[in-house]
């Protein structure tokens, strides 16, 4: 089927590094006598989405002078515009037999191969240096400065990579797509404009609310675009979560399409926003929905709306839409979800964001309507039971708390957290 596109893939071409059968096969023969690299759970996500075209333009783990350019500049060598640094670490040992001019045999944690590095380059990185750049800060605090300065590995290597087969996925089959294959369902359904909404929380109904408006404002169809491969440590299940995006399709009356995204996020605020819409540009999606904290790890570390304004100052350099709103609160009076600015003086409003969402089913406290789908409480509830009545109701008495709009606490919580 041709690729019908909605817009065109970053850097013009829509990558894939999937080897002819032919050549999958010699080199599954002859990486038998190569040296091994089983990937880590990160490693694995951005394997896939180098070699499905998700990452388009990069056709391999980036070298030395195209990483340094993205740390300091957010751009490949070749002045494309790239925020993150894609990356291969390794042990120093395993460079005594696969440094540069050697192959290396790419597996999974079943030892299945996936790929093969030819490599020919192998850097010391500073690592506290790329902490800085990427996430603005050098405090084991933040997730993503954690991974680099504590578990990656003390050489990056690259070269030329060929991908014998995409990692296996054994659940949730019908929902996973690669770039290719969502474009040619785009085309199959007509779809044209297409605002991506990325999570990793299941959604609650100020998510809700906030697709819907972004869909009809657009003029355009919705992509659920949830990332199931590596997230914030004490995320909710990926399987959990899908469940509860499957329970929600069908409270959107003119139709979404769920599609998984093997993502490992770093949680990197506002560079992490503007990769998110690069991804989704690779992806077919027109418009993205970039939320207040956008893939930020809590509000000690960015600004609730820098990812939104970094996001929008290469909009017209992406060449697509980003879509941004003012918080949305539940105004208990009307029980109706608004932007904050559109609250009546002296409305009682309540916030909600997955933080309160996560915090909620840990305590075992209800799920009230006005917060979560009954449909999607249902399949949570499943999986984190509610506390005894006694103990709910105790807990109800001390109650949600209702803010007047404009307070200080009403400003701290956010609401649309993606």
């Amino acid at each position: 089927m041709p690729l019908i596109t909605t817009v065109p893939p970053h850097g013009g071409s829509l990558i894939s590094l999937l080897a002819e059968p032919g050549r999958a096969a010699e080199l599954t023969r002859r990486a038998a006598r190569w040296p091994s690299w089983r990937l880590h759970p990160r490693q694995l996500c951005d394997l896939e989405l180098l070699a499905c075209g998700g990452f388009s333009p990069l056709r391999t783990f980036l070298g030395e002078d195209d990483y340094r350019a993205v740390c300091d500049r957010m751009r490949l060598a070749d002045g494309t515009l790239w925020p993150i640094p894609i990356a291969l670490d390794v042990p120093e040992e395993l460079l005594a037999v696969a440094g540069p001019g050697r192959s290396l045999a790419l597996r999974d944690g079943r030892g299945a191969l996936l790929a093969v590095l030819h490599v020919t380059e192998a850097w010391r990185p500073d690592v506290a240096a790329e902490a800085a750049a990427v996430f603005g800060t050098t405090d084991p605090a933040h997730p993503g400065v954690d991974h680099l300065l504590r578990r990656v590995g003390n050489w990056y290597v690259s070269g030329e990579l060929e991908a014998v087969r995409l990692p296996e996925h054994r659940d949730f089959r019908r929902f996973r797509h690669t770039p290719a294959q969502l474009r040619a369902e785009f085309a199959r359904r007509g779809w044209h404009r297409v605002v991506a909404f990325q999570t990793r929380n299941p959604m609650h109904r100020a998510h809700q609310e906030l697709t819907l408006r972004a869909a009809r404002e657009a003029g355009a169809r919705l992509l659920i675009h949830p990332v199931v491969g590596v997230t914030k440590p004490g995320d909710i299940d990926p399987g959990i979560r899908v469940r509860c995006y499957q329970a929600i399709l069908p409270g959107y009356p003119d139709g979404a399409l769920l599609s998984l995204l093997p993502l490992a996020m770093r949680m990197a605020g506002p560079r992490e926003a503007l990769w998110h819409a690069i991804i989704r540009k690779n992806y077919g999606a027109t418009h993205l929905i970039v939320g207040r904290d956008h893939a930020g790890p809590g509000p000690a570390f960015y600004q609730p709306y820098a990812a939104q304004e970094l996001v929008r100052r290469h909009c017209r350099e992406l060449g697509m839409q980003v879509m941004t709103f003012p918080r949305l609160v539940y105004h208990a009076d009307t029980g109706r979800y608004l932007p904050e600015d559109e609250v009546p003086p002296g409305g009682r409003v309540l916030t909600i964001s997955g933080t309160q969402l996560r915090q909620r089913l840990a305590d075992g406290d209800e799920l009230p309507s006005w917060f979560m789908p009954p449909e999607v409480a249902a399949v949570l509830r499943r999986s984190y039971p509610l506390r005894t009545a006694a103990s709910a109701a105790a807990r109800h008495r001390n109650g949600d708390v209702l803010l007047t709009a404009g307070s200080a606490a009403a400003k701290e919580d956010p609401c649309a957290r993606a």
